[in-house]
């Protein structure tokens, strides 16, 4: 992921039908060397209880997924750098470093899938679920705010960040997405859950994101809504068997995206006026139909939507102090 720059506004057809054929492909290998565990996994106790690890982990168990997880990083690293480096177009085809990331993903891919199979422990041993999961939901606040340029934040209209935020963002957003990318797909072990499954097949269309940095592919309006809407699927997914008998907790991840959708994310891409109003339609009036049996819920579901704004401002700011010093150096060279 590499900068996303507005000016490559044009929808085009997302030709890249191989990348997503080799997710299906990765994912029906995963299903095939099932299963990854010999052991109890006992039920969550809480919502951040994170059960698929080792109960008595080793030094290999650990330092395999550690020290792959550290290769991985560093190399996706080194070739956003790379790609940086040498200005490059964006192009309907690939570059030599493109081809570069999807073979360096594809073989980590391929080593995490062993590694499970040998050692089973990923990151989740040493650091809480809170980490992986917050990693990929800052990724999120800072799409928002890097895209306020071109699609606005509340119902098209632009928010007037600090001069320079979102420049910003666009040119080293490629370094932090891939950090929360890698380190998510490396907390987890591989495993074969609704919620595993659901979430390694994000991954790995993140990971090929990643992977088509200065392509028109990586700018498509229609993939990278479609990915950030994804997360709106995972995460219910996920909260939905973590949660189970708690609906309006579970409620509060597909309806607070549901809104962030109708809010932001639906004006980035041409939809005519009678396709926001159907969309709009079917989207509140499931919300009002779910929330008239989960009235307790409505609170948590403002407060959510509410902080969610709430962290792009506070993005917004944090990136603002740090590049504080480039922005007016700049301004007085």
């Amino acid at each position: 992921m590499a900068t996303m720059s507005p000016v490559h506004e044009n929808i085009v057809p997302y030709r890249a039908w191989w990348g997503l054929a080799a997710c299906g492909l990765i994912m029906g290998v995963v299903v095939a060397l099932a299963p990854y565990h010999t052991f109890e996994i006992l039920p969550r106790q809480h919502a951040f209880d994170y059960p698929w690890k080792l109960a008595d982990p080793t030094v290999w168990s650990r330092l395999s997924a550690w020290s792959l997880y550290a290769l991985h990083q560093v190399g996706i690293w080194y070739l956003i750098y790379k790609a940086q480096s040498e200005n490059l177009r964006y192009t309907d085809g690939l570059h030599k470093v493109n081809v570069q990331a999807l073979l360096l993903n594809g073989t980590f891919i391929g080593l995490h899938i062993l590694q499970t199979k040998i050692f089973y422990d990923g990151l989740a041993q040493d650091v809480h679920e809170a980490t992986a999961f917050g990693s990929v939901a800052l990724m999120l606040f800072v799409i928002l705010l890097m895209e306020t340029d071109r699609r606005g934040l509340f119902i098209g209209k632009k928010v007037p960040f600090p001069q320079g935020v979102g420049a910003a963002a666009r040119k080293y957003h490629g370094y932090y997405f891939s950090w929360a990318i890698t380190y998510t797909f490396w907390y987890h072990p591989v495993e074969v859950t609704p919620g595993h499954l659901m979430g390694f097949f994000y991954m790995f269309m993140l990971l090929l994101q990643g992977s088509l940095f200065f392509t028109k592919y990586h700018v498509n309006r229609w993939w990278t809504l479609f990915l950030e809407f994804f997360f709106v699927i995972h995460g219910t997914t996920v909260a939905y068997f973590a949660l189970a008998g708690l609906e309006s907790r579970w409620g509060r991840f597909l309806f607070g995206g549901l809104a962030i959708f109708l809010i932001t994310q639906m004006h980035g891409v041409p939809f005519k006026l009678w396709q926001k109003a159907l969309i709009t339609a079917l989207m509140v009036g499931g919300g009002a139909w779910f929330y008239a049996l989960q009235p307790e819920g409505i609170g948590e579901l403002g407060r959510a939507v509410f902080f969610h704004y709430l962290a792009v401002a506070i993005c917004a700011g944090v990136i603002w102090l740090i590049m504080r010093p480039f922005i007016t150096r700049r301004a007085n060279a």
